[in-house]
């Protein structure tokens, strides 16, 4: 099963994420996670990404495309894989499509957790606390939450269109939320 996973920062894609791989026997690619790894060992990508981060913007199309496309190529994606934090613009979604037209595949599945800003700018709060995650100041949180509605959130318009989204409430326990996701999938 080829998914992804779309939602604004701190909606719990991350989380539910994890528990959708190991449902379906599939990796959950988050490009996040790359990123925060390249961080947490000072490489040079890793030193690019920081500066982009702290300050509340996106890591460009460019980069973001080439890690994803070299991550798909890999053996344990043939059966499938989830996408979180990609694609997050449209020029990310003709990227993608390329990717897996080349591999002779196409996405099952959009999954798209609503969640309402006042709640994710909370738990991003509570996150940043708990985690010690440098990037989760107000501020920035409210930036990157302006920045998903103006660039990302027209790729469930995309999505829908194609009759691939379905629209999952990401409000509630982690439990509750997984439960409407496989009933989603069907």
């Amino acid at each position: 099963m080829r998914l992804i996973i779309l939602g604004p920062p701190g909606a719990g894609k991350g989380t539910q994420a994890s528990r959708i791989a190991e449902h379906y026997g599939i990796p959950a690619i988050s490009t996040g996670d790359i990123f925060r790894a390249n961080i947490k060992d000072e490489t040079d990508l890793g030193k690019q990404v920081k500066e982009i981060l702290s300050s509340g913007g996106y890591v460009s199309d460019d980069i973001t495309n080439a890690i994803v496309a070299d991550r798909l190529a890999q053996d344990d994606c043939e059966p499938g894989f989830l996408l979180d934090g990609y694609p997050r613009t449209l020029a990310q979604v003709d990227a993608l499509d390329a990717v897996l037209a080349g591999q002779g595949h196409a996405l099952d599945r959009v999954l798209e957790l609503v969640v309402d800003d006042e709640v994710v700018v909370d738990r991003l709060m509570k996150r940043a606390e708990t985690e010690g995650r440098e990037d989760d100041t107000e501020e920035v949180v409210r930036e990157r939450m302006a920045i998903y509605h103006r660039e990302t959130r027209p790729l469930s318009d995309t999505y829908r269109e194609r009759g691939l989204l379905v629209d999952v409430d990401g409000d509630g326990p982690v439990d509750e939320v997984f439960g409407r996701i496989t009933t989603a999938l069907g």
